[in-house]
């Protein structure tokens, strides 16, 4: 499985990576701005991203707009609706509002933060990644 974490905050990045490490390849990127070049560029490259695990609240691109951004560009690339990159949003917020709106921006899965093991294990394999 090849992943994309996409998260500002250097520790939750780490517990990110730790986490995934046994499931494949895993990438990073800072913020939503780098995130959205990465996909970009994996489209390209035709070695798309199995899953994305995206911060909301990021500087210079918050994860919103990049689930927003990501989801276009998969489009532009052909990718039907529902068949592109698996999409977490990872956050400390329980606000309602935005876990309505990422999931109307068509991610796959909300995780609150710090994100453990079982949740993890629990959303993978709810969206089909992992046995």
């Amino acid at each position: 499985m090849k992943t994309l974490i996409v998260e500002d905050d250097f520790t939750s990045r780490l517990l990110l990576e730790h986490l995934l490490r046994e499931y494949g390849q895993s990438e990073t990127a800072s913020n939503g701005k780098e995130a959205v070049g990465a996909v970009a560029n994996a489209l390209k490259l035709r070695s798309p991203y199995d899953l994305i695990c995206i911060d909301i609240v990021m500087p210079e691109m918050d994860g919103q707009q990049a689930l927003e951004e990501i989801r276009s560009l998969e489009s532009a690339h052909g990718t039907p609706s529902g068949r592109g990159a698996k999409i977490v949003m990872t956050t400390v917020s329980r606000d309602k509002a935005n876990i309505i709106k990422a999931f109307r921006q068509q991610c796959d899965g909300y995780l609150l933060k710090p994100v453990g093991k079982a949740a993890l294990v629990e959303c993978l394999k709810e969206l089909g990644l992992v046995a």
